[in-house]
């Protein structure tokens, strides 16, 4: 069980005030991060315009590799980042500096030969599963048992809807006996209730300001940080009773 810190994701500039989007402020955003418990980081580089940019990966991965040695750090390949199969592919292909692992979403396209391409390369995988149509899709390929973690990441806002994907998807995951090690997580106004199922399930959980930007009292966060401390005290909190 660990929190993972998700830095920045695809908010604009103007989400709050501490959303890092330069390599530099990742690197200290990261580092803040670490420190205040996250035992990894995910970030989406971004190119000197702002916008997410999987060729801003190089530069992006040196200097938060520097700030935060020994932290595991993942990138996203999402589809929409280059709006392009052949150019995502090229830029993964064109990596020198590696992450330890990528996120890639089931529900895209042209997963299957993104994973296939990071494998390759030696990078870990996340397998995003947003729906019962990913998971089933994702123990249906082959080599699903090798990923470096399940993502089950939850985008309904309504907790009857969001706990029924949820459990359809442990479900189908139960059923393919895939056991690999599994981060649950939500966005807005589920990202809370969903570090408590993390934690009671023993699964591990991520929070930063890609998924939401209010502490569990609702006050806004100073920044990450801010986030990481609240979820990791409530990793660590005492069971009830």
């Amino acid at each position: 069980m660990i929190v993972q810190a998700c830095l920045n994701g695809a908010r604009p500039d103007g989400f709050h005030p501490r959303l890092p989007l330069t390599p530099e402020a990742m690197a200290g955003d990261g580092a803040s991060c670490v420190a205040a418990g996250a035992a990894e980081l995910h970030i989406h580089p971004r190119g000197t315009d702002g916008c997410e940019s999987l060729a801003a990966v190089d530069a992006t991965v040196h200097a938060v590799r520097r700030a935060c040695p020994g932290t595991l750090i993942g990138v996203s390949t999402g589809a929409w980042i280059e709006n392009s199969a052949a150019r995502t592919r090229a830029a993964i292909a064109d990596w020198q500096a590696l992450p330890d692992h990528a996120s890639v979403n089931l529900s895209e396209p042209d997963a299957p030969a993104v994973m296939d391409l990071l494998r390759r390369r030696g990078i870990g995988i996340e397998a995003g599963l947003a729906s019962v149509a990913d998971a089933e899709r994702f123990v249906n390929l082959a080599g699903h048992g090798q990923v470096f973690r399940i993502l089950i990441e939850i985008g309904e806002q309504e907790p009857d809807a969001a706990w029924e994907v949820t459990d359809g998807i442990a479900r189908v995951l139960g059923r393919a006996e895939a056991s690999r090690p599994v981060l649950l997580h939500g966005f807005d106004a589920m990202v809370w209730p969903f570090v408590a199922l993390a934690r009671q399930r023993r699964w591990s959980t991520r929070v930063g300001l890609e998924d939401g930007q209010h502490l569990p009292d609702g006050a806004t966060a100073a920044g990450n940080a801010a986030l990481v401390a609240a979820a990791v005290a409530i990793f660590r909190a005492e069971p009830a009773g």
